[in-house]
């Protein structure tokens, strides 16, 4: 038999043995697993108001992870978002709109409270402990880091996706940073149609 015959041979069972493990899985009736996004959390909101996604509910929720020293991928992505929302008309208020600060060190209420007002006032700011902030960002798949600079101050890495989620808090899509902006109108407009 030549080589070629027998890659081939042994792809096909393999590939056999794929399928019929799913088949299997499947008649079984078991999950083979999906990550799950979102989840309960409690924050602070920008008035100092002690908020949980129980508040949330009900509505369509686009929400970003950041912090208000973010020297461009942040206020660059709350811009776009106010376009975007400029852009939905009256069905931007079908949404919430949260900015959730993955730095509790220096993200206080007042603070994120001044960092929105540059944007969008459907915005709003949430902020928590350090140990709130870790459990969401845990629940939404989000990376974060603080990173030391220069003169004892310090900045923070981040993931930089937008999470597009349904009124029932189930993740519906993503904004990517940098997408397209007819593109991410597509995305909000199918969130407030169908989320």
């Amino acid at each position: 038999m030549s080589r070629a015959r027998m890659a081939l041979a042994a792809l096909t069972l393999a590939l056999a043995g794929v399928a019929g493990t799913l088949l299997w899985v499947t008649l079984r009736g078991e999950d083979v697993g999906t990550a799950s996004v979102g989840g309960p959390f409690t924050l602070t909101d920008e008035t100092g108001r002690t908020v949980t996604e129980a508040d949330f509910e009900g509505r369509p929720t686009v929400i970003f992870f950041g912090f208000t020293f973010c020297p461009d991928v942040c206020p660059t992505t709350l811009y776009e978002l106010t376009l975007l929302m400029q852009d939905l008309g009256e069905d931007a208020d079908k949404v919430n709109w949260l900015f959730v600060s993955v730095d509790s060190a220096r993200d206080t209420p007042e603070q994120l409270a001044q960092y929105t007002s540059a944007f969008d006032s459907r915005i709003l700011g949430l902020s928590g402990t350090e140990a709130q902030i870790a459990a969401i960002a845990k629940q939404y798949f989000v990376y974060y880091k603080r990173v030391p600079l220069e003169g004892g101050d310090y900045t923070m890495e981040h993931t930089a996706t937008v999470f597009l989620m349904d009124s029932g808090n189930h993740l519906f899509g993503t904004i990517g940073y940098g997408e397209a902006p007819a593109m991410a109108l597509s995305k909000l407009r199918r969130l407030v149609r169908d989320g």
